[in-house]
């Protein structure tokens, strides 16, 4: 059976066979759960509550998405300096990843910048999408979604180092809402 019960351990089922869940998946689940229920509160929370004035009209919902767009882009740009940084001061990565393989110190700073790339990609779609509904009501999420991912890509960034369980949080801080902005939209689009 899985699940938890009490006197067993929490298990999971792959392929028809039970097995233990390890202290890290735990971790993972715990940081993955403590990412949601952060996001969920704060799309919770009213707009009014992140001081952005909410144009009415598309040209400055449209300026306002793209000044968030410009924001994430900031975190993709610090996750480059940094690795930027880390290859100038490493004589094994100076050459970079195509000519050598990348050292232990500098992996972890080509890791973050990877998903902070693929993250960024995707916010940076999204809150213009959102910015150009006729409603204009997927507009109010864009502050709270913005404020969701500066928050998950500084836990993510500082937890990467620690392991899975740590980095959890912000993985899940910055995907959840995004992945909660992309069903908005697509439910909009259905609903016409």
């Amino acid at each position: 059976m899985s699940g938890v019960e009490v006197g067993h351990k929490p298990t999971s089922r792959t392929n028809g066979r039970t097995t233990v869940l390890s202290r890290e998946q735990k971790g993972v689940l715990l940081g993955m759960g403590a990412g949601a229920l952060v996001t969920v509160i704060i799309l919770s929370a009213p707009s009014n509550w992140f001081g952005v004035a909410l144009p009415a009209d598309l040209p400055g919902r449209l300026t306002v998405a793209i000044h968030a767009d410009a924001v994430a882009m900031l975190w993709l740009l610090a996750a480059i300096a940094n690795v930027a940084r880390q290859r100038f001061f490493s004589p094994a990565d100076i050459d970079g990843g195509g000519l050598a393989p990348a050292s232990k110190r500098i992996s972890v700073g080509i890791a973050v910048l990877q998903n902070t790339l693929e993250q960024s990609a995707l916010a940076s779609i999204l809150y213009p999408s959102l910015a150009c509904l006729v409603s204009g009501e997927g507009f109010l999420l864009i502050p709270q979604l913005l404020t969701l991912f500066c928050i998950g890509r500084l836990t993510f960034w500082l937890g990467y180092r620690h392991g899975a369980p740590w980095r959890a949080f912000g993985f899940a801080t910055t995907f959840y809402p995004t992945v909660f902005g992309y069903a908005f939209l697509v439910s909009h689009w259905i609903r016409g």
